[in-house]
C-alpha cells in the first residue's frame, strides 16, 4: 500500500498538483492529493520520489509492430505511394520477426507506453505485447478492392480472433484503406463489429494526397497499384470528394471508430468527425518520413476533434517512444495548450482504445499503470517541460508490490 510523493502529480484530468502524492492499493488507485492534509493511513509505505513527475502511464494509439524487422531501412519518401511501394516490396522479401516484434514491444513499454493499439495481419504481435505486460487492443487489419467474398472473408476473421478468446490483448477489426478496402468489405466489417461488440474500429483515412485523386477521380498511383497487384475492381465508381463523406456513408463514422493519420483533412471535414464524435489518431513523425506531409496538429485541436496520437512502425520511425511523437506536436503546434497536447497521448487514446474507465489519468478507481519521469532541475511548467522530448533513461515505472 504505496503513497508515491513526488514534486509533481499529473492527473491529466485535472490541473498539475505540485508537491502531490498517489496512494495505490493492490494495483487501484485511492487517493490524490497535494501536501496539506496529507497524512497517511496506518500500514502506508512512503515512496519519495524526490523531484520527479508521476503522471499516468501513454497511450500508443496506433502502432505496426509487424513492422519492426524495418526499423532503420526504409529511408524517407517523397510520395506515401512511393514509400508504400518500397515497404511492399521489402514485405514480399522478407519473413516476419517475431524477435524483433518482441524488442519493439519492450522498447514502447520501457519509453512509458502501458496502452498500444496495435495494427496486425496475422496476430503474431498477441504474445509479444501480453508478455511485455502491456494493456493492448490488436486490430486485425483486413484488405480487399477486389474481395468477391467480403462477407466469408469477415466471417472466418471473426471466428479467427474468436478462438483466441483473449482479454489481453483485447482483439478488434480494422480496415486498411479506401483505396485498399472496397465498400462491401467495409459494410461487412462494420456489420460484424455491431454483432459481435467488436468495437472499435481503426481504418486509415486521408493520409495522401492521392488517396483524394482517387477518391474523386479513380485515377493516380493508388490506382496504379492496384492494378499492378491484379486488385483493381473496374466495377467501383469514384466521385466523392471526402474520404471522411466516403467513410460517413459506409457508417464508418461515429464515436467507436479511430481514423488515423488526416493529414489532408479540410476544416469541413474536421467539423464532421468532430460532430461524430470520432477519435483522430495522429502520427506526425511517420507521416512526414512517408512522405503523406505534417499533420495540421493546430487545425485538429481547434477543430475540437477528439485527438488521440500513435507512433506507427519501426519501419517510419526511429523509434517508439511517444514523448518523441509530442515534441514533433509541439513543433507543429506551437499554440496549443500542453495539456491538450498530454491528454491526446493518456486520456483521449485509453477512451479510444475502450479503456477510459481504466487508465489514462490518475484518478480513484483506476488502474495504478504510473511512470515518473526525472527532472534534471526544478521545472515550473510541468506540462510544457513533458511536452519537451523525454528520453528512455529519464522514465521509470511505478508498480505496487506484486504487480509487474
Amino acid at each position: 500500500m504505496p503513497r508515491y510523493r513526488a514534486a509533481w502529480v499529473l492527473p491529466i484530468a485535472a490541473p498539475p498538483i505540485r508537491n502531490g502524492w498517489v496512494d495505490v492499493n493492490h494495483g487501484l488507485i485511492t487517493a490524490v492529493g497535494a501536501a496539506a492534509g496529507s497524512a497517511r493511513e496506518p500500514g502506508r509505505g512512503e515512496v519519495d520520489l524526490g523531484s520527479r513527475i508521476v503522471l499516468p502511464s501513454l497511450v500508443n494509439a496506433h502502432t505496426h509492430l509487424e513492422l519492426s524487422v524495418f526499423r532503420g531501412q526504409l529511408p524517407a519518401a517523397s510520395s506515401m505511394p512511393q514509400w508504400a511501394g518500397e515497404l511492399m516490396a521489402r514485405t514480399a522479401r522478407v519473413a516476419l520477426d517475431e524477435t524483433a516484434i518482441r524488442a519493439a514491444a519492450s522498447e514502447a513499454r520501457r519509453t512509458g507506453t502501458g496502452l498500444v493499439g496495435d495494427i496486425s495481419n496475422t496476430l503474431a504481435s498477441v504474445a509479444p505485447l501480453r508478455d511485455a505486460g502491456l494493456a493492448s487492443v490488436v486490430f486485425k487489419e483486413l484488405l480487399g478492392f477486389d474481395e468477391h467474398d467480403p462477407t466469408g472473408l469477415v466471417a472466418r476473421t471473426c471466428a479467427e480472433l474468436g478462438q483466441r478468446g483473449a482479454e489481453n490483448p483485447r482483439l478488434r477489426l480494422a480496415a486498411h484503406a479506401p483505396y485498399s478496402v472496397s465498400p462491401a468489405l467495409f459494410a461487412a466489417l462494420r456489420a460484424a463489429a455491431d454483432r459481435g461488440r467488436l468495437w472499435p474500429l481503426s481504418v486509415h483515412v486521408a493520409e495522401s494526397r492521392e488517396e483524394l485523386e482517387f477518391l474523386r477521380s479513380g485515377t493516380g498511383a493508388w490506382r496504379e497499384i492496384l492494378e499492378a497487384r491484379g486488385r483493381w475492381d473496374a466495377s467501383w465508381v469514384s466521385g466523392t470528394a471526402s474520404p471522411v463523406e466516403y467513410l460517413d456513408d459506409l457508417g464508418w463514422l461515429g464515436t467507436r471508430t479511430l481514423l488515423v493519420h488526416g493529414v489532408q483533412l479540410t476544416d469541413a471535414e474536421l467539423a464532421r468527425i468532430a460532430r461524430a464524435g470520432a477519435t483522430l489518431v495522429t502520427c506526425p513523425r511517420s507521416n512526414r518520413h512517408t512522405g503523406a506531409g505534417n499533420p495540421p496538429i493546430a487545425r485538429f485541436h481547434a477543430a475540437g476533434v477528439r485527438l488521440a496520437v500513435g507512433t506507427d512502425s519501426l519501419a517510419s520511425v526511429a523509434d517508439l517512444n511517444l514523448f518523441s511523437e509530442l515534441r514533433a506536436m509541439r513543433r507543429l503546434a506551437p499554440a496549443v495548450p500542453a495539456a491538450a497536447i498530454l491528454r491526446s497521448a493518456t486520456l483521449a487514446g485509453a477512451a479510444a482504445l475502450g479503456y477510459g474507465d481504466a487508465l489514462g489519468v490518475i484518478a480513484p478507481g483506476r488502474r495504478a499503470s504510473l511512470i515518473a519521469v526525472a527532472c534534471a532541475a526544478p521545472v515550473d511548467d510541468v506540462e510544457e517541460y513533458l511536452v519537451s522530448g523525454i528520453r528512455a533513461d529519464q522514465v521509470t515505472w511505478l508498480a505496487a508490490p506484486g504487480e509487474s
